[in-house]
């Protein structure tokens, strides 16, 4: 199939992904009195009262807002606010089929942080969590780390922490596999954006040995004063024995490639320095680091992608639709590293041990009782923790 000729066919028929559907009767005088004037008031004065009870009269606490300033779209860079809905609606059209959640899809046409930050913030009652989406780094993580601090309600930069989760989710379960300890096991991740960041910090919380974190220049280095503060930050946190090069020097010796970077960066000769039994999850789209056939004939065991075309799609859709759908439920404030260590365990547990083999490291993308699952013990780790 042509993707691209029949998904714009398919967009100019849907006119747009999603709809709002009315809950409620409007078809007599009475009905329309209840849900619009003069019976609509009380409820707004109860809210007035008691701002919590907007989860219990409102959509609040099953809505959350998509959004993005259309400076990092998929893999097609700054194409605008505009351009980005498409991917802005298809989002808000998983969060409701995967997880049942009511999104809204938002583009702000600004790149500058203090507006992004200011208008999100001014929209931020309305809705019970907000999901960043495409927005170019490192400003999305100055942006996430200040909305956090200003709202009431969880924010996710999916880009980063869902990419992160699934990623974990994997890991634990090739590692598993490949009889590895996650303490004894070097990381090498090639790319050091906001994606790449976010995965190397959350594989340091589950306990991995060791990180050698990847630019296009080779293994990253706190002197280096391109890097900007958050690369800075990890440079310091990483790579153990300050192995210093390319991309072949961070690999000699490793056991697991990350890749959040291009197409075609890793070749075979660089897999062979690798430890044996080695695990390499290449996740550029639509083409990525290598492909799989190459990889498996240099000698990895396992190998994931970001496609749905090869065997273990590394893939967000597992991640934020529980995530989001476990934080609503309990009207949580914010979605915490004990959330997102919980949910990439959550997604490992899917797959027993009868079921694990190098083709099959983490559920189906397409399988909706994951989002159950997560949800499930999101929630409940919010609650023990929030008591």
């Amino acid at each position: 199939m042509d993707y691209a000729k029949e998904s714009l066919r398919l967009h100019k028929e849907w006119n747009g992904k999603i709809s709002i559907n009315v809950k409620c009767p409007v078809n007599t005088k009475e009905e329309l009195a209840l849900a619009y004037t003069p019976g609509v008031a009380q409820p707004c004065l109860e809210i007035q009262k008691d701002p919590n009870k907007s989860y219990s009269l409102t959509w609040k606490k099953n809505c959350v807002a998509v959004i993005t300033d259309g400076s990092a779209v998929l893999g097609l860079g700054n194409i605008g606010p505009a351009a980005g809905m498409p991917v802005m609606e298809g989002k808000a059209a998983l969060f409701k089929a995967f997880g049942d959640v009511d999104a809204v899809p938002l583009c702000i046409k600004s790149n500058n942080v203090d507006e992004i930050v200011n208008t999100i913030y001014l929209l931020s009652d309305s809705f019970g969590g907000i999901n960043l989406e495409d927005i170019s780094s490192p400003r999305c993580i100055e942006i996430e780390e200040r909305l956090k601090k200003l709202c009431d309600i969880p924010v996710f930069h999916d880009d980063q922490h869902g990419t992160a989760i699934v990623v974990a989710a994997a890991i634990i379960n090739a590692t598993k596999l490949t009889n590895r300890k996650l303490e004894n096991t070097t990381v090498v991740i090639n790319g050091a954006g906001s994606a790449g960041m976010a995965i190397a910090k959350l594989l340091l919380l589950i306990g991995i040995g060791d990180i050698r974190l990847c630019d296009i220049n080779g293994i990253i280095d706190s002197t280096d004063n391109r890097l900007n503060i958050y690369q800075k930050d990890l440079a310091i946190k990483t790579n153990k024995n300050k192995v210093k090069g390319k991309l072949i020097d961070a690999l000699k010796g490793a056991d697991i490639f990350v890749g959040v970077s291009a197409k075609g960066c890793l070749k075979p000769e660089m897999i062979k320095v690798m430890n044996k039994r080695s695990i390499i999850l290449a996740m550029a789209n639509p083409i990525p680091e290598i492909m799989p056939d190459e990889a498996l004939a240099a000698g990895a065991e396992v190998v994931g992608t970001g496609r749905s075309d090869f065997p273990n799609q590394i893939n967000n859709v597992l991640v934020f639709p529980g995530i989001f759908r476990g934080a609503l439920d309990v009207q949580a404030k914010q979605i915490t590293d004990e959330m997102k260590i919980t949910a990439a365990y959550a997604i490992a547990s899917l797959v027993s041990d009868e079921q694990l083999s190098k083709d099959y490291i983490i559920p189906s993308p397409l399988d909706k009782s994951v989002t159950k699952v997560v949800a499930k013990a999101v929630s409940d780790c919010w609650l023990k923790n929030n008591k």
